[in-house]
């Protein structure tokens, strides 16, 4: 046995051990947990409830007789039966001082795992159109994709990190279409603008560097910029006139994009590849700022290139999954769990974004990877029976694929709900979230809670520096340890080889456990997709310590309890560091 043992695998041998002693018969593998309340333990074992039915036994006589049959332990205080049938383990103090020195002498790697064993895991996540600057709704996808890649990535999987690029859909023909009337405009060319065109400020930037670049090259004749679409009123009108109908007002758009392309022909590329280029440049910057970074662009064009798409519909039409009605295809999702079937190919002869998401999670597991995480937004949860249908109707094992879904964060300002609609341009963007409250508290937090839960983004809260703000709390934890070890001016490294006996008291037992607990609090996060854990971890662990660095003086003459202070200071801060890390968040060294 190590010195520095896992405390929860050897208590599972200890009681696998007596099971085999007590119920040879049985499987021996035991799993022990760690019990919500202190009193309760270090570790809790409900095997004796288990086999209580095929042992026919009462399941407190069981529990007593494998507590009976424990091995002796020099780490193991005692074993207590409780409740209907509970084994409760304690752990002396001298197993718990030995935990510094676990996590000084492991420094960044305290808390990775093996769990993982290097199996290949796709995470994609934010994947935006390319329409508009990143608001702060996407803030959110894109912090917890990134925090969960790297829990993921802690705890021993081979993370590849994907933004899949919209761009072949007909956001992006808005979008082309919304940046040139804005240049017509600066032609000389004045058009009504369509109200569910894209309005932003952007919009005008984008049209101005082409007309800056290329002057009037891409002017046309207004009469035929507007031919055919009626909807869309003169100036004089526009004021007095009601808003058309929706289906009318997306009509007039399809009409004017069709204008567009048929007036511009080849110059139609230049114009539609210009927007998604200077956007696309927009949002890498925008993440890369934010701390998220990518290991491919994937897009989705390329799949109506390279022929997938095409190939995706005819596989599930081979496999008779596809039939035609009202010269449309349509693929029988209903046969998979979804509430009706769906088009795939348009009367038009056009695919939909459905097709081409087919062929691009058909991709994914060509490519090598066994387990795919989409982190999508909330409204799209009614989309996943029919992907994972699709996948299934192509022989590809739709328990590969999980979709984490991710609710919009909700900014507040001043008590006040800000609103963000990225055509009408009225929207807060992540650019200028993170310039107002800072990269920490933003990425700290969007995952304060669970992704799919409602999250209440508090600006006033979010830059305070108060022990309401919880990453403000949990940074000073780290500074004030810093700070302490500056005064001592020591070498912190020597704190390794510390003798930890004589952190006997209470708080410091306490942090002790709990800086135990953290590789379980990542085994947690990997296993339920679920990077709040560490925050809720690292809330807890800067708490206790803020407790025990106002209750005790750590630069006392005695020589061997400054050093243990010291090195279980140390310790601490290793610990948050390491937990900040997996949020993309600082651990400053001074506040």
């Amino acid at each position: 046995m190590s010195a520095h043992p896992d405390f929860r695998s050897h208590v599972a041998s200890l009681l696998s051990d007596a099971l085999a002693l007590v119920a040879p018969e049985t499987p021996s593998q035991v799993e022990v947990q760690r019990p919500k309340q202190a009193d309760h333990g270090d570790f809790s074992c409900s095997v004796a409830l288990q086999l209580a039915r095929p042992m026919k036994k009462n399941p407190r006589d069981i529990a007593r007789a494998l507590v009976d049959a424990l091995p002796p332990s020099r780490y193991v205080e005692k074993a207590e039966v409780a409740g209907a049938g509970f084994i409760n383990i304690f752990l002396k103090a001298s197993a718990k001082q030995l935990v510094p020195a676990m996590v000084l002498a492991a420094g960044t790697a305290y808390g990775r795992l093996g769990l993982g064993r290097g199996q290949k895991v796709q995470v994609e996540f934010v994947s935006a159109n390319p329409t508009g600057p990143l608001h702060v709704g996407h803030g959110r996808g894109a912090a917890y994709g990134a925090s969960l890649a790297n829990v993921l990535e802690a705890a021993g999987y081979s993370v590849s990190r994907e933004f899949y690029v919209n761009d072949a859909g007909r956001q992006m023909d808005i979008l082309a279409l919304s940046v040139w009337l804005r240049y017509l405009d600066l032609c000389g060319i004045s058009l009504p603008f369509p109200g569910n065109a894209y309005q932003g400020d952007y919009v005008r930037e984008m049209a101005r560097l082409i007309h800056e670049q290329h002057g009037t090259r891409y002017a046309r004749d207004g009469a035929e910029v507007l031919r055919g679409a009626g909807q869309v009123p003169d100036f004089a009108e526009l004021q007095k006139a009601a808003p058309p109908a929706k289906d009318d007002a997306e009509a007039t758009l399809d009409q004017l994009i069709g204008n567009a392309k048929r007036l511009l022909g080849e110059d139609y590329a230049y114009i539609h590849n210009f927007a998604l280029t200077e956007q696309l440049g927009d949002c890498r910057n925008d993440l890369a700022e934010f701390g998220v970074t990518f290991d491919s662009w994937f897009s989705e064009r390329s799949l109506y290139d390279s022929g997938k798409v095409e190939q995706a519909v005819a596989a599930l039409a081979s496999k008779d999954h596809v039939y035609l009605q009202d010269g449309a295809k349509w693929f029988r999702s209903s046969e998979f769990g979804d509430e009706k079937d769906r088009v795939v190919q348009r009367e038009n002869g056009q695919y939909t974004y459905f097709a081409s998401d087919i062929a691009y999670h058909q991709n994914k597991f060509e490519r090598g990877f066994e387990q795919v995480i989409d982190v999508w937004g909330a409204d799209h949860h009614g989309y996943i029976p029919r992907v994972k249908g699709a996948l299934q109707a192509l022989n590809l094992n739709p328990e590969r694929l999980t979709v984490a879904l991710v609710q919009f964060a909700v900014l507040y300002r001043d008590g006040k709900k800000v609103s963000m609609s990225t055509r009408a341009g009225e929207f807060v963007t992540l650019r200028e979230l993170r310039n107002e409250v800072g990269n920490d508290a933003a990425r700290f937090f969007y995952v304060l809670r669970r992704s799919d839960q409602h999250l209440d983004f508090d600006l006033d809260l979010a830059k305070s520096q108060s022990q309401e703000n919880p990453v403000y709390y949990v940074q000073y934890a780290h500074a004030r340890i810093a700070s302490v070890l500056r005064e001592w001016g020591g070498d912190s490294a020597s704190l390794a080889a510390a003798d930890a006996s004589p952190l006997a008291g209470a708080r410091e037992l306490d942090l002790l456990q709990r800086l135990l607990e953290y590789p379980e609090v990542i085994e947690g996060a990997a296993r339920e997709l679920a990077p709040h854990l560490v925050v809720f971890y690292l809330r807890e662990l800067a708490g206790a310590f803020h407790s025990y660095y106002n209750a005790e003086r750590f630069l006392v003459p005695e020589e061997d309890v400054r050093n243990a202070r010291l090195a279980l200071s140390a310790a601490v801060g290793q610990v948050i560091r390491n937990g900040l890390a997996l949020l993309g968040v600082r651990a400053p060294e001074t506040m």
